[in-house]
């Protein structure tokens, strides 16, 4: 009986096709978390960001933070008048932040456009409490680019677009505010955003103005303003929705189907 025993323990071997089997469903695991922590990564470290930069958030007490910011610049522009799609005002600032604007807005909720976008468009947006982030594409590529990316795709009233001899790396603007960086990497970008976004204390004119998109934002102009530009102290167009009046801020017709040419991947 011992021999038969010994004769039958010895015919099994070794189960290597188990063993095999068990190592590949090992390896495949810890190939999907390896791959799920580096892709994660941006999103989670953005996270880290935003949390630092929540001590920027408004309130009654401090209903603009971004007074601390050190290098934020301000202008006060009142709740402005509205152009035509083929009309250009003369900013008085670069990027423009505040002032007259078309009466329809370029999408701004989380959308990176990967071309520079019609000032006249995005100004209308920050009138909505939007975050711009501009950028000079001459300057700002690669892995920058992305940590800049990552801070407005999918994330409302926030967008982003090249922006072509502009004077600094990045520029961020909010209605009557605006920062200029050298790096993707500073934190003030946060904190702007943090500060500034949709800030229900009196920083932007239109309250609850959607950021859905209304039309296709027309294509920037590089080129100077001419004579027939209209002045930062224009009163309207005629024929255009003013500010103030029922419905501004808020699509006249059903809005057309959000872009997603638009925004970058």
């Amino acid at each position: 009986m011992k021999a038969a025993r010994s004769s039958v323990v010895s015919k099994k071997g070794t189960p290597w096709g188990t063993i095999i089997a068990v190592v590949a469903i090992v390896a495949l695991a810890a190939s999907v978390v390896t791959y799920y922590m580096i892709a994660s990564a941006p999103k989670r470290d953005q996270k880290t960001r935003e949390e630092a930069a929540a001590a920027f958030a408004p309130s009654q007490q401090d209903p603009d933070p971004s007074k601390r910011i050190n290098g934020v610049t301000t202008t006060t522009y009142e709740g402005s008048v509205h152009v035509t799609a083929t009309e250009r005002v003369a900013y008085d600032k670069t990027p423009p932040y505040g002032g007259p604007h078309d009466q329809s807005w370029a999408a701004c909720n989380g959308v990176v456009y990967p071309n520079a976008v019609r000032n006249e468009n995005m100004v209308h947006g920050l009138e909505h409490g939007a975050v711009w982030i501009a950028y000079n594409p001459q300057q700002i590529t690669g892995e920058a680019l992305d940590l800049l990316k990552v801070r407005v795709e999918g994330k409302p009233y926030t967008t982003m677009s090249p922006y072509p001899n502009l004077d600094k790396p990045i520029s961020l603007q909010s209605w009557g505010h605006q920062l200029k960086l050298d790096s993707a990497s500073d934190e003030r970008i946060d904190q702007f955003i943090a500060a500034l976004r949709t800030n229900p204390y009196g920083a932007y004119p239109e309250r609850d103005a959607t950021c859905d998109a209304q039309i296709e934002p027309g294509e920037f102009d590089a080129t100077p303003p001419g004579p027939d530009a209209k002045p930062m102290d224009y009163k309207g167009t005629a024929g255009t929705q003013q500010d103030g009046q029922p419905g501004a801020g808020q699509p006249s017709q059903p809005p057309a189907t959000q872009p997603s040419a638009p925004a970058s991947k």
